[in-house]
């Protein structure tokens, strides 16, 4: 006679939003695992039984594909698919009285700081002594490092610190030790993240230590590549720049969002700095890095903006030439200080503006590209695609940026590094044939 066996239980992690979410859903994927619960990230086979959803609550679409995302959870939980759907991250820290309202079906809310309590749903413990151990939801080759949570500014659009809170910064010694766990499980690449990198430091040792702290990353044997993400810009501190051009292994490379050019603009997004002293800014950053690959995002549509205005910022695009850009259109947040103003650019006019700035920046892309052809470059295999590989630059972060395609009929290493001399150019990618395996 069969005896029935009870089902272990195995949690399946939706993570949505940005990279800062991705690093949670990591850690908590470790501690799970730590504590003997079987855990996977966007499970494809549909034999878990318990969902976690982390959410995003940055902007009305970020919000929206959140709430979607639950609904869906819930659905698969009334048809007797799943057992338990948890919700947690920065819409569930933000909204989390109107969700309990709102989707009762949902077996608890968490915020984005409240890990030991999500464990407690699983009877598991947070285990202190794996701080920087994860179980990566990247390919094996690359992984994000969070330096700090939070953020100071007072940016007129932005919610974050009404999710994340104020700035924190981690210590040296212990970011170290995760990127050297990294590499040790096979990361070359690791990408620093935060809201604000180049605040870092100044809560926990009264100063800007990313210079400090690049530098003993850079000491890390076998981390091929550091990269940075989310500078701003107002009062930059430029020894980050003189520390990118000495050592070899970061990439010369910085994503530093402007938001906006037009004067009257960032001063109602409270920016801290004029059009003027940005492109000073980025005259000195050039200076020190030749050659440096230059990422920003802009926003179209905030209140009070006007045609002059989009002018402006495309003439600034125009002559700044970026090498990468994002856009986004404004969305009016509860509780940040733009949300007093009239939200006065009608949502289909927001996204004309925003088009029409990436029309701009799709001729400067082309235009560089080009320049590109006929060049050999040290290239990242990422993935293989429809019978194609697709690889990165050190002047290309992934998903976000440009992809080289490679067409190779030898077998190319996922994770390592080729030679890559470029035979097309395109809007936003390359196409090249490998030189050398190395």
């Amino acid at each position: 006679m069969k005896t029935k066996t009870l089902k272990r239980d195995k949690v399946n992690i939706i993570t949505l939003g940005c990279s800062k979410n991705m690093v949670d859903s990591e850690v908590l994927s470790g501690q799970l695992l730590a504590n003997e619960i079987d855990v996977v990230h966007e499970n494809k086979k549909s034999d878990h039984n318990i969902v976690v959803v982390n959410t995003c609550g940055f902007i009305d679409k970020a919000k929206e594909e959140s709430i979607n995302t639950i609904l869906d959870q819930v659905e698969l939980k009334r048809r007797g698919k799943l057992d338990k759907v948890y919700v947690t991250g920065c819409l569930s820290e933000r909204y989390k009285n109107n969700l309990e309202a709102e989707i009762p079906e949902v077996d608890a809310y968490f915020g984005t700081m409240e890990l030991p309590l999500i464990l407690k749903q699983f009877e598991a413990d947070y285990k202190m002594e794996l701080i920087g151990e994860r179980l990566l939801a990247t390919p094996q080759h690359y992984a994000y490092l969070k330096i700090s949570e939070g953020c100071n500014r007072t940016c007129a659009f932005c919610a974050i610190p009404l999710m994340r809170g104020q700035h924190v910064s981690r210590p040296i010694e212990e970011l170290v030790k995760e990127a050297e766990s990294l590499v040790r499980k096979g990361v070359k690449e690791i990408m620093l993240i935060a809201q604000e990198l180049t605040y870092y430091g100044l809560d926990i040792y009264k100063k800007r230590m990313l210079p400090d702290l690049l530098n003993r990353l850079a000491d890390i044997e076998g981390l091929v590549w550091i990269r940075l993400h989310y500078a701003y810009p107002s009062k930059f501190p430029l020894e980050i720049l003189d520390v990118m051009r000495d050592r070899e292994n970061i990439c010369n490379y910085l994503d530093m969002p402007l938001q906006h050019a037009a004067n009257n603009m960032l001063k109602a997004m409270k920016r801290q700095i004029t059009r003027e002293e940005m492109e000073d800014l980025i005259a000195a950053i050039r200076e020190k890095v030749p050659g440096i690959c230059l990422r920003t995002t802009l926003i179209a549509g905030f209140p009070g903006e006007t045609e002059d205005d989009v002018e402006e910022l495309k003439g600034f695009l125009q002559r700044q030439r970026f090498d990468r850009m994002g856009i986004f259109t404004y969305s009016h947040e509860e509780g940040t200080s733009g949300y007093s103003l009239i939200d006065d650019v009608p949502n289909e006019e927001k996204e004309r503006r925003a088009q029409e700035v990436m029309e701009v920046q799709q001729e400067i892309s082309l235009e560089l590209n080009q320049e590109k052809v006929g060049k050999e470059f040290k290239v990242l295999i990422d993935k293989k695609e429809a019978g194609r590989y697709l690889g990165r630059t050190e002047f290309d972060s992934v998903e976000v940026d440009n992809e080289v395609v490679i067409h190779s009929k030898s077998k190319l290493p996922i994770g390592e590094f080729v030679n890559v001399k470029i035979t097309k150019a395109y809007d936003y990618d390359l196409e090249g044939e490998v030189i050398l395996i190395r």
